[in-house]
């Protein structure tokens, strides 16, 4: 047997075994309605606090962005997908060339990551600023804007984009029964962009059915810590 064909039943066992959590959707609309409630206001709280405080980081942001990209606006604007399939507009401090989207074409064969995502770890089109906002987590702070908004929580699966989400099957569109996330479990992995898409979706589905105040807590509080030691979120 070929080194190539036992990879490939490696990754078919590795698939199967992490596609076993199976959601109850009527269960997760139905018992978690008190903790949504408390979880809204959180964001709402957390959301406004932080636009606040880090009001001089959002300036200051986005006089450097301008500077180094002059003809692009600083925020860069995404249709991602939400809750059950909804799409809404996501924000973040440009980090990449303009028209970078236009060249997605020609890099999807250097994707470091399998599944429907894609991730590689010196794309050429990530400005120069773009790194450092990326290697702090500073491109993420206009989701706040989307967490304000009801777009997005604080805590949740991130949102995948309309191009993921099309080849999505029923199992994978289980990570859209919730509203997605400023950040995840996958998020405050080390090495995240190592691990297999199956990987990354087991561990939203497992948020999504053990969703509570005290993991969202607990995930807010590795973001923290990811984030000052700057290995980015």
């Amino acid at each position: 047997m070929t080194s190539t064909t036992v990879e490939q039943l490696n990754k078919q066992v590795n698939t199967v075994t992490t596609r076993n959590l199976i959601l109850d959707r009527n269960k997760i609309d139905d018992d978690k309605k008190s903790f949504l409630i408390v979880k809204r206001i959180t964001d709402i709280l957390l959301s406004v606090i932080g636009m606040i405080v880090l009001s001089p980081v959002f300036i200051i942001t986005a006089l450097v962005v301008f500077f180094e990209c002059p003809k692009a606006s600083p925020i860069f604007v995404q249709d991602r997908i939400g809750k059950d399939g909804k799409r809404f507009r996501f924000y973040k401090f440009r980090s990449m060339i303009p028209g970078a989207e236009d060249k997605l074409e020609d890099l999807l064969h250097h994707n470091e990551m399998d599944g429907h995502a894609f991730k590689i770890k010196n794309d050429p089109r990530i400005t120069k600023v773009g790194k450092f906002l990326r290697k702090t987590s500073i491109d993420e702070l206009p989701q706040l804007f989307n967490v304000l908004k009801g777009d997005m929580s604080i805590v949740g699966p991130r949102p995948p984009l309309p191009r993921e989400v099309k080849h999505y099957d029923d199992y994978e569109l289980q990570r859209l029964y919730v509203t997605p996330g400023l950040t995840c479990y996958w998020q405050t992995t080390p090495n995240r962009n190592d691990m297999t898409f199956d990987e990354w979706l087991k561990m939203d589905l497992e948020y999504i059915e053990d969703r509570s105040l005290k993991t969202d807590f607990n995930i807010i509080l590795s973001t923290f810590i990811a984030i000052v030691g700057m290995n980015g979120v």
